[in-house]
Parts: structure tokens; C-alpha cells; sequence
């Protein structure tokens, strides 16, 4: 007797294929209650324990592209990289596009670290018929319809992505409607000017980011769409506008506190708040050099912001977490496209909330060293060693120590906060420093 066992292993096929896909899902959603807001992955409860993350070797700047590099490569920089940022307890990286689907999902099923994937949505510019326009008019009606393109574009791609959390647009862009370019400038004080700003190329911006909401929601209902603000600067004009965004991410650099961040976006949003970034330099614009210390601690008090602002711990309840600005320091920031094989120790604006190495509104803010590990010289392949400073041993306590799920109160939170050694992070860190200035003399081309 014979069978045919063909529709019987199609079957088993399809059934087995299909089961994987229901399996490896990512479903992203927010729920809110009288508690606050809760991230939900996969209807399980995730505090966004982030960082800004980039992999750029010294002597190349923003243009390098490490999605454009063979496969092996990418591999072996990701090995080194995230297996620091597993160890370090971060479960999510914010990424620009230009990463593709695969290596997304190779992140997430390697080293289990999910990516806020980045549009930056004409904060540095926009092309237009080929042709490249550097400061962006939302009011542009072709303008608009090149960005919706590009974001309905983004949405397709990565739709069924496993390890995608949610979309990010923009890159604090409301301070691109004042600055010329990229690099960091001392901000305007003018109030008027600003308001008036905010009504005349604002407005328009912020309609724009709604109707790239709307139209991501309508290709992708499985990952929440956030934008990227700087600070709280138009947050009327976004209550307004941007009704049907998910999240309010803010570039936020305040100091050792946000202040009334967390309060001002409940009551005017009522929205959950994610710093997209925030953290602090690690070189001392005063004492001109580094000091790991200084940046591990306005590190810490940041930290401990968002964990007892998070949802059900008694206070605003809508702190879904955040991303660490950054990982790597960024020897290119600095000139831009110029020295990028010095580490430039230019403070090139002040913020007065660091008060640490500012003194008479003197430049303080040292935009090549906001690492949380120091940078080593690439070797022949190309590749790079990144050396934790002090502030990854004092993350890595925290991240490791605060499970949600069992730390339910502020006392707990609290509690964890005392116990840090920050003393043992600080000696790991300077171990680091002597081990990296030896390999670079040894490693210098």
C-alpha cells in the first residue's frame, strides 16, 4: 500500500510557516489608565531602557554608512557593539534609516535589543527633482508631499520588521526652523521671535508630523508613532496639531533634572513622554579634561527622573523611558567635516543647567565627548574598540537592578539609587581610559 504524503507535508508546511509568523510578531501598544501610560511589547510591559547608538570610526564623520558595508563587517561591529549594549542592560537602540529590515531583526533575535527606527524628516534638509534644498519649508506644498512619500515609503518596508518598537519623525527639528545647518548652536532668546516662528514655519511642521502619523497608522497598526521635539518649545502649538501622534519625545538637555517636563506634557498633551535624548558631555569645559564623574552623576539624576515618573509609582505616571545621548563619542561633531581625526575640546555653546564646568555663561558643552564609552582608533579591517567610561557601569547597575514587575514603588526605585557604587563605576571607567590610551598608540595610522 502506498500513500501520498505531499499535501500532508504542504500542509505541515504552511501550518508550521504560519505559526512561526504568530510566534515572532512585534506588537507595540500604549495603554493608559488612572495609573499613567504603559509601553506594552507583545502585551508585556517594557520601560525603555535606550540609547542613541551609531557606529562611526574615527577619521570619518555623519557620511559613513555601516548598512553599506559587506555583511561581514556589519557583523563583526555589531558583536562588539551590542554585546557591550546587552551587557549593559539597554533593550532598545534609536537608529536613522538607512538600516535595513534584516539587520533590525538580526539585532533583536542575536543580542535581544529592539530599534526606535529614525526618520529625520527634513530636519537636515530635503531633496526635491534631484536637487538638494538645505533648510526645509514645511510650507512647501511639494515639500510636504516629498516627506509623506518618503514616510508612506519607510511604513511598507518595515511594517512586518521583527524587533521594530515604533517610529520616530524628525530630530528636534523645531530648532531647525532657526539654525543654518546641523551643528549645535547657542539658541535665541528673543521670545517674540520665537513665538512668532513657531506661528510662521511651526505650525505647518507640526501639521505635517500628524498627517505622517495618520498616514503611517493607516500601513503599519502594530508600532506607535513618535516625534522628536527639542525640549518643550511650541508644546501649545503641538497640542493643536499633533493630536494623532502617539508619543512626545523630546531632546531634552536641562541638567540634573527635567523640571516640569513630565507634568506639562500630561496636562497639555496627555501624551506619555520619551526622552529621545538627554544626558551630558564627559569632558570638563573649566578644568579641560576629562572627567567621567561629572557625567555619570547629572546621568543618574536623569535617570531617576524617569523611573519614578513612570506609570503606577505615584507621581506623573507617563515616563515610558529613554535613550542615552550616546553611546560611542562623536569625534566628527565638531567642524563637521573637517579635523575628524582629533578629538576636538571646543565647548561650543553653554547650558547653564551644568553648572559643574561653567563659569560666567562660559561655553561648557563639549559636543565630541557626550559618550558613554570612549572611542578607540580603527584597525586594519577597519573596525573599531569602544572603552566604557564610568556612566556605562552606573547604567548598567541600573538597568539590571529595576524590573518593573517587582520594583512597584518609589521607595524601591529609591532604594536602588542609594546602593549604586558609583565609586567602583568611576575606577572601571579610568581602568578603561589607561587600557585605550595604550592601544592607541599602538593602533594610530
Amino acid at each position: 500500500m502506498s500513500f501520498n504524503l505531499k499535501p500532508f507535508f504542504n500542509f505541515f508546511f504552511c501550518l508550521c510557516f504560519f505559526t512561526s509568523i504568530a510566534q515572532t510578531a512585534t506588537k507595540v501598544t500604549l495603554a493608559s489608565d488612572a495609573n499613567g501610560t504603559q509601553l506594552l511589547v507583545n502585551n508585556q510591559f517594557m520601560m525603555i531602557n535606550g540609547v542613541n547608538w551609531d557606529y562611526i570610526p574615527i577619521g570619518t564623520n555623519y557620511s559613513f554608512n555601516l548598512w553599506q558595508q559587506p555583511d561581514d563587517f556589519i557583523k563583526k561591529a555589531l558583536q562588539s557593539e551590542m554585546s557591550l549594549l546587552k551587557d549593559m542592560g539597554v533593550n532598545a537602540i534609536r537608529v536613522y534609516t538607512g538600516i535595513q529590515p534584516q539587520w533590525i531583526t538580526y539585532i533583536y533575535k542575536t543580542y535581544g535589543i529592539y530599534t526606535m527606527l529614525n526618520h529625520s524628516f527634513g530636519r537636515y534638509g530635503v531633496t526635491l527633482y534631484d536637487r538638494y534644498i538645505q533648510v526645509t519649508d514645511y510650507r512647501n506644498p511639494n515639500v510636504r508631499k516629498q516627506l509623506l512619500k518618503e514616510v508612506s515609503e519607510l511604513a511598507n518596508e518595515f511594517k512586518d520588521t521583527e524587533g521594530l518598537l515604533l517610529y520616530l519623525l524628525g530630530n528636534e527639528n523645531n530648532y531647525g526652523l532657526f539654525w543654518a545647518g546641523s551643528e549645535t548652536e547657542d539658541f535665541p532668546s528673543d521670545d517674540k521671535m520665537k513665538k512668532a516662528m513657531g506661528e510662521k514655519r511651526g505650525r505647518p511642521m507640526y501639521t505635517l508630523f500628524n498627517e505622517a502619523a495618520l498616514l503611517i497608522k493607516s500601513i503599519d497598526k502594530n508600532h506607535p508613532i513618535a516625534i522628536c521635539n527639542g525640549d518643550l518649545m511650541f508644546i501649545d502649538i503641538i497640542a493643536e496639531e499633533c493630536k494623532d501622534v502617539d508619543i512626545y519625545g523630546t531632546n531634552m538637555y536641562r541638567g540634573a533634572s527635567f523640571g516640569n517636563a513630565f507634568k506639562e506634557v500630561k496636562n497639555k498633551l496627555n501624551k506619555p513622554i520619551l526622552f529621545t535624548e538627554f544626558g551630558v558631555d564627559a569632558f570638563n569645559a573649566l578644568e579641560n579634561k576629562e572627567d567621567q564623574k561629572m557625567q555619570a552623576s547629572f546621568l543618574i539624576s536623569n535617570w531617576k527622573e524617569i523611573y519614578k515618573n513612570a506609570y503606577a509609582l505615584g507621581t506623573s505616571g507617563n515616563s515610558i523611558g529613554g535613550f542615552t545621548f550616546q553611546f560611542g563619542d562623536g569625534w566628527w561633531k565638531v567642524g563637521q567635516t573637517k579635523n575628524l581625526d582629533i578629538h576636538d575640546t571646543d565647548a561650543t555653546w553653554t547650558n547653564n543647567g551644568y553648572d559643574v564646568d561653567t563659569k560666567n555663561n562660559s561655553p561648557n558643552m563639549n559636543e565630541e565627548w557626550f559618550g558613554i564609552t570612549a572611542k578607540g582608533y580603527a584597525n586594519k579591517a577597519g573596525l573599531y574598540e569602544s572603552y566604557p567610561r564610568a556612566s556605562y557601569y552606573v547604567l548598567q547597575q541600573l538597568h539590571k537592578a529595576i524590573d518593573f514587575k517587582k520594583n512597584k514603588t518609589e521607595q524601591h526605585i529609591e532604594e536602588i539609587f542609594l546602593n549604586l557604587n558609583l565609586e567602583q563605576a568611576l575606577q572601571k571607567g579610568l581602568e578603561n581610559k589607561k587600557r585605550l590610551e595604550i592601544n592607541q598608540k599602538h593602533n594610530k595610522k
